[in-house]
């Protein structure tokens, strides 16, 4: 142990290596290893880390960039002699620091981590890792998809993966994408080779069959003690290993607990039993049980010819009692087309099958598109569906799905239980949405349902928005946050769900809802179409309007007076990009709430046509409102002189809580923020010091015009609130200016 004045000297000149394992002892001689990771990071990576006022570890953030960087082959260890150190693997060491990882293009880093030489590394992520992300993916071979099953079985179903995202992917691989979101849902095909290739899955299988054979020795001497008093009785069998002799050779895969049974053809892993038509192969608990006890079964077992009885257990945890979770059927869709087979030649054993997944207990026939068509003739369904554990937050951005896509995440989705956050954004939905609704219908009547945060974007709206937020509340009033954003209205007519009711019409029942955000594609907001909803939403605590237009001039005081009948909770009010120039009367009403704490106007063109009366209505009941806590008034058009104004609102006889203050995109100068600055100081000193001004933010604003009377504004503002500022070419809003000159 070093003394303290010497570790001090000592931590800069260590490798990282060394750094690390001198970070217990730094510890207890009260010394902080941060800016030296901090200065690894200047050094090695040479960029700014996006957030960087956030960074709370700067060890963690390092090492895990470090990793990425590392796995990408964008950064060469020999490049630094702090890297370079032979005691030192850089995958390994730094593992488990990573909760957060990105792969992108050929999923090379996948193919690396699922190397055998990398079983180490890999288990440490299964530990680790918390967020896996995928990006901008390309389509890929065999080879790198059982990488990649192998790597998403370890970190997601025996690992801590809760999250999986994935991002621009202009033209998917459906074969990939299935293949993620389907084990990201906890489910894997069984008897599949790779099955045995997992230690953890071999020592579930080995502690099953120790049970079941434990299970068989109990009956027997069960059986042999009844038959000393009536071996010969009427019914009774005459072993149990003639009753059960067809389980004899069951693998077992995970922990048993109830026992579906399915048909697998010797011929492959592959029931040519198709979907379409027919039964299921599986059997539920209510009509033949595979737990081999001694019971009179319905009907008399008959194996086919050519065929073996197997029976698979489930595995134990969440989803174990949940029958319904069960009624899943993979397929594998082959192209009928003989003479496109013959043109396309492949190598022997390579997959090009495509992966779909259907449900018998909750098909998706929500409008035309959506309804399942009659499947190509080659259609099987795999030996099994194991369910493992799932993940709880899934996110797709700008990912095209097609309807057979969609239809894939419905079913997910129906027995999804464990998912609490679900974003889709830009995915080119359309009445594919229906599809999605459907599912969500199903997982919304079961009840381990955890879903809470649902946020769909696009592009094109296939129904007005309301009318959509209104699906979905009937749908999942089990909902705390909703998000329904979309850019431009669908010009096609006629484009609706068939079969279904009007969105309009159906009634909204009691919701959870807290936090609502509704982007309009320049849709009218007419407040009777809201009203259902802020009357079934009496816990709402935030809501946003964006983009919306207000069809009369009397319909934002109608909305005001819904909100204060219907949401006596409601915190948080924002409207971004609504013309409220001529609703100066509505904008003083909102400031004057006594429960409102955070009030949003952006880009609402407040002093558009006002005068200068209104500007001082506005100040004087901001500091009559002891409530409010923040006020955000981005893209204006402030200037500085209105600027300069709003530190009234501080002023000695002001009964103002307010604590934050947003004044970003609003033309400010360097001369007009110095000036606002001096005048907040003054009305401070009158006060004594007693202010609850914390937080300023001056994004987008002409501060570097005059770059030395900037700096002092800032500096002398830094001292009385945290401020919140970004360095913005404003040559880019010449034209703004000269608009306001």
């Amino acid at each position: 142990a070093l003394p303290g004045h010497l570790l001090r000297g000592l931590l800069p000149l260590l490798t990282i290596f060394r750094l690390e394992r001198a970070e217990g002892a730094a510890r207890r001689a009260g010394l902080s290893t941060q800016p030296i990771w901090r200065q690894l990071w200047d050094d090695v990576m040479k960029t700014r880390p996006p957030n960087s006022e956030n960074i709370t570890c700067w060890r963690k953030k390092f090492l895990e960039t470090f990793f990425s960087n590392v796995l990408h082959g964008v950064l060469d260890v020999s490049s630094d002699w702090r890297l370079n150190d032979h005691h030192f693997s850089p995958l390994l060491h730094s593992s488990p620091h990573v909760s957060q990882l990105t792969l992108c293009n050929m999923l090379q880093g996948a193919v690396e981590l699922a190397a055998e030489h990398n079983h180490k590394v890999l288990e440490n992520l299964a530990g680790s890792l918390r967020i896996l992300k995928f990006q901008h993916l390309l389509s890929s071979d065999q080879c790198i998809r059982r990488s990649l099953v192998l790597l998403l079985h370890r970190l997601i179903h025996h690992g801590s993966v809760s999250q999986v995202s994935m991002y621009s992917w202009p033209v998917p691989d459906t074969v990939l994408l299935v293949l993620i979101l389907s084990m990201s849902a906890g489910f894997w095909r069984s008897g599949n080779a790779l099955t045995y290739q997992c230690g953890l899955c071999r020592e579930e299988e080995k502690a099953s069959r120790q049970e079941l054979v434990q299970e068989r020795a109990e009956r027997r001497r069960d059986a042999e003690r009844e038959g000393t008093d009536g071996e010969n009785q009427k019914g009774f069998p005459k072993a149990p290993e003639e009753a059960g002799a067809h389980l004899n050779s069951v693998p077992r895969s995970s922990p048993l607990q109830n026992q579906p049974c399915e048909e697998a053809s010797s011929e492959g892993p592959y029931d040519h039993t198709s979907i379409q038509g027919g039964s299921s192969p599986h059997c539920g608990s209510g009509q033949l049980s595979c737990h081999p006890v001694l019971r009179k079964t319905r009907r008399r077992l008959k194996p086919a010819v050519g065929r073996k009885r197997r029976c698979i257990r489930r595995s134990r945890g969440p989803y174990a009692d949940t029958e319904d979770l069960y009624d899943f059927v993979f397929t594998v869709a082959r192209e009928d087309n003989s003479g496109l087979r013959d043109k396309t030649s492949t190598t022997e054993g390579e997959n090009t099958e495509n992966w779909t997944v259907s449900s018998p207990g909750f098909p998706c026939t929500g409008h035309a598109g959506c309804k399942k068509r009659g499947g190509p003739t080659g259609i099987f369904s795999l030996k099994a569906a194991h369910r493992f554990r799932s993940v709880s937050t899934l996110e797709l951005f700008s990912i095209p799905l097609t309807g057979e896509t969609c239809r894939t995440l419905s079913n997910l989705l129906s027995s999804w239980v464990s998912l609490e956050n679900l974003v889709l954004s830009y995915n080119g939905l359309d009445a594919n949405i229906c599809c999605i609704l459907s599912g969500l219908r199903a997982l919304s009547r079961h009840p381990d349902c955890r879903l809470r945060v649902l946020r769909v974007s696009d592009i094109f709206s296939h129904m007005p928005c309301m009318e959509l937020v209104r699906c979905i509340l009937s749908t999942f009033p089990q909902l705390h946050t909703l998000s329904v954003s979309f850019d431009l209205k669908n010009q096609l007519e006629g484009n609706r769900p068939e079969g279904n009711p009007s969105c309009s019409e159906v009634e909204i029942p009691e919701s959870c809802l807290e936090q609502l955000e509704i982007r309009f594609p320049r849709e009218p907001l007419h407040t009777m179409v809201l009203l259902p909803v802020l009357k079934a939403s009496k816990s709402l605590q935030q809501l946003s309007l964006d983009s919306a237009t207000l069809p009369c001039s009397q319909e934002l005081g109608l909305l005001l007076e819904a909100l204060r009948e219907c949401t006596p909770n409601l915190k948080k009010l924002s409207f971004h990009d609504v013309n409220l120039a001529e609703h100066q009367k509505e904008v003083l009403l909102l400031l004057q709430d006594p429960v409102l704490q955070e009030i949003t106007f952006s880009f609402c063109r407040l002093f558009e046509s006002s005068t200068a009366e209104f500007l001082s209505e506005i100040i004087n009941t901001v500091k009559r409102n002891s409530s409010l806590k923040s006020l955000k008034l981005p893209g204006n058009r402030l200037g500085n002189h209105r600027l300069v104004a709003l530190a009234d609102i501080f002023s000695e006889d002001s009964s103002s809580s307010l604590c934050q203050l947003d004044v970003s995109s609003n033309c400010i100068k360097p001369d007009g923020l110095l000036e606002f600055t001096k005048k907040l100081e003054g009305h401070i000193q009158q006060r004594g010091g007693q202010i609850q001004f914390t937080h300023l933010r001056l994004f987008q604003n002409w501060l570097d015009q005059d770059a030395e009377t900037a700096q002092e504004a800032l500096r002398r503002l830094k001292a009385v609130c945290s401020v919140v500022n970004d360095s913005w070419d404003s040559s880019q809003a010449f034209a703004d200016y000269i608009s306001v000159m």
